[in-house]
């Protein structure tokens, strides 16, 4: 049985709290991504701009690279949050 089959045998009540539980993760981890994109790279930047990294001014490695590498980040413990998920809810792939 599919991932997908077994979301749709659960009982309504646990559909919603596992959704509830996947939404919540979404939005934490899409805030962190806007706030390291936005804020360090638009918002922070003139501060983030007096430290540097390698010759280059943070508040630029920020705006240019550093926002990419959280976001990559984010996307692996994304995996791990749903995979836990999927497994507390039983709708794991076996």
């Amino acid at each position: 049985m599919s991932t997908t089959e077994r979301i749709e045998t659960m009982e309504k009540e646990q559909r919603k709290r596992y959704w509830e539980k996947n939404l919540k993760y979404l939005m934490i981890l899409l805030s962190i991504w806007f706030l390291v994109s936005y804020g360090a790279g638009i918002l922070f930047v003139d501060y983030l701009n007096n430290i540097r990294i390698g010759g280059f001014k943070l508040g630029f490695w920020f705006a240019q690279q550093g926002a990419i590498y959280v976001f990559v980040v984010l996307i692996f413990i994304y995996v791990r949050l749903m995979n836990k998920l999927d497994k507390e809810f039983d709708v794991d792939e076996k």
